[in-house]
């Protein structure tokens, strides 16, 4: 049975969770990711063989989501060769996460190293973190 603590992840996810399936094809569009919990926050890995750190952008909306866009620039010399073979065919894509409510937003940090995008969602303390509270009516 699937943690629902990580209900957080989009339920493309979901099936990632479950050991009783079967791996994931290689030939899909978003990129595999590791969520590592600790007292401390939350570190999120995203793979991204070959890339650099100009092919990332990580932001913040409005709404408090986590968006990672992935853009491959190639150049003109790759563009112009002909493959006898191709499998490595990333080009662009992009993913947004809603957060959990004890992420503190304003120290969200992220770094580049051999292809893994790593990006440090530390937490807010308890009180914090409270969303829920009394209303008072006038």
């Amino acid at each position: 049975m699937m943690n629902t603590r990580y209900n957080w992840l989009p339920e493309v996810f979901n099936d990632f969770f479950d050991m009783n399936l079967p791996m994931r094809s290689a030939n899909t569009t978003t990129p595999a990711i590791n969520v590592i919990e600790s007292d401390k926050g939350y570190t999120m890995k995203v793979a991204g063989p070959g890339l650099t750190k100009d092919d990332f952008h990580v932001s913040l909306n409005e709404d408090g989501n986590l968006t990672v866009k992935m853009d491959k620039q190639t150049d003109d010399k790759e563009q112009n060769s002909h493959y006898v073979r191709r499998e490595w065919s990333f080009t662009k894509c992009e993913q947004t996460y809603s957060l959990p409510d004890d992420v503190d937003k304003d120290n969200i940090k992220a770094h580049v190293a051999d292809g893994v995008l790593t990006i440090e969602l530390p937490k807010v303390g308890k009180d914090e973190a409270q969303v829920s509270r009394s209303i008072q009516i006038g």
